[in-house]
């Protein structure tokens, strides 16, 4: 082999790799040692540390133990992606999001081992707080939803690899049967809060403000850092959001996106492999590799199902729909569908429940919009699953038949986990 073509070679198995160390940064932004993403993480991090800082603002730590992409999320008041039970899948609970930040108080004074029973006296004490209290927040163990609640944190914590099972069950503890011990991994715990200021510096009491002052960023007084801050804004929405609709922008946003559009996405391109999908309503960055994604759609089961259904449906009729006609609509799919979707969904009263959840995922992909509280509006990336006609004239037909279209297959969600 020539120079020039090993050469060749060992350029492209660069860009592989450096790839491969950025997407797994944004499918799990906080990596262990003893990983393959790790590795490559490690060995590229100069290159990557130098992308992200240039392009999103992001910080990119790495030592030998842990890789830690510092993400700022490009929406504060984002809420289509939270967390989610690692058994059932369903959204967090305020009172579970509490028990998070109260485990986390705790396992930061914890020795570096700990019981599931201790950890759950701590908090029990720790929701005691008079303040806790006030705001409704009551954590007491007397019953087996407040023992799964904390369950769920605890497989929560155990995913993002602050915690380590040693031995036990967590089963067991649910039903007073038994207990658990975890290796508390202290550089994981130190690694996982993101943000600017320190929650201690807040003084706002409304929650969107908290949010907004945890992230806050000084304001820019020359036309170069107003660019930056404009590039930094953009491309974290691109790799954060399923869709970016230019309706959603600011005017500087939008008049930055315009030009500057090409560069954005290409640079994104050459990073990742996502692929643009430009419109005149946005841009989505499309992952060919399905793997980016923490929500699919199409995606097999009832629950894909029926998202796929009120998708046509949205997507065939325009305008608004209420939840109520969504209610009766997946109640007679119910029935309809009785012998291939779960026995529990066609339970009267079942179909509230389904449409929540549907319209829940169509919302997070940038699907559909709330229109007034009580109704759905399809957005523009909905189109895809319009179901049209195909003309099929047979040898010898005059006259043509029609037959349905399949939809499209939907945009992914680029969205990784923002731990």
């Amino acid at each position: 082999m020539s120079d020039n073509r090993l050469g060749d070679v060992l350029a492209a198995q660069r860009v592989d790799e450096v790839r491969r160390g950025a997407r797994a940064l944004l499918r799990r932004p906080l990596l262990r040692a003893g990983s393959d993403d790790f590795r490559l993480v490690r060995q590229h991090a100069a290159e990557l540390r130098t992308w992200f800082d240039r392009n999103t603002g992001w910080a990119l730590l790495v030592d030998s133990e842990v890789a830690r992409l510092r993400r700022v999320p490009g929406r504060d008041a984002d809420s289509t992606h939270p967390a989610r039970d690692q058994r059932t899948g369903l959204p967090f609970s305020r009172r579970r999001y509490v028990l998070v930040c109260l485990c986390l108080a705790v396992l930061e004074r914890a020795e570096h081992q700990i019981a599931l029973g201790r950890l759950a006296e701590q908090v029990v004490l720790s929701a005691a707080d008079p303040a806790l209290e006030e705001a409704g927040v009551v954590f007491t163990l007397t019953d087996r939803e407040q023992r799964t609640d904390l369950v769920a944190v605890v497989r929560l914590l155990l995913n993002w690899g602050v915690l380590a099972k040693v031995a036990g069950d967590e089963d067991a503890f649910l039903k007073s049967a038994g207990d658990a011990l975890y290796d508390v991994d202290r550089r994981v715990l130190a690694g996982l809060l993101v943000s600017r200021r320190g929650p201690s510096t807040v003084r706002a009491v409304d929650f969107e403000q908290r949010l907004a002052e945890l992230n806050a960023e000084v304001l820019p007084d020359s036309d170069e850092l107003r660019n930056r801050a404009l590039r930094h804004t953009l491309t974290r929405r691109l790799l954060d959001d399923p869709v970016l609709y230019l309706d959603e922008l600011s005017d500087a946003e939008r008049a930055y996106l315009t030009t500057q559009r090409g560069a954005l996405t290409r640079r994104i391109s050459e990073l990742t492999g996502l692929v643009p999908e430009v419109r005149a309503e946005g841009v989505a960055m499309v992952d060919p590799y399905d793997d980016l994604t923490d929500l699919r759609m199409p995606e097999q089961g009832t629950d894909g199902h029926i998202a796929l259904l009120i998708a046509e449906y949205l997507a065939g009729r325009g305008g608004s729909v209420t939840l109520g006609e969504l209610h009766r609509l997946v109640a007679g799919w119910a029935l309809e569908h009785a012998g291939f979707w779960r026995r529990s969904a066609s339970t009267p009263g079942a179909e509230v429940e389904l449409v929540e959840q549907a319209v829940a995922r169509l919302s997070a992909l940038g699907l559909v919009a709330a229109d007034d509280g009580d109704a759905v509006r399809g957005r523009p990336a909905l189109d895809r699953y319009r179901v049209g006609e195909t003309v099929l004239l047979e040898p010898g037909q005059s006259t043509p038949s029609r037959k349905r279209q399949k939809p499209a297959k939907g945009t992914k969600s680029t969205k990784g986990t923002r731990a």
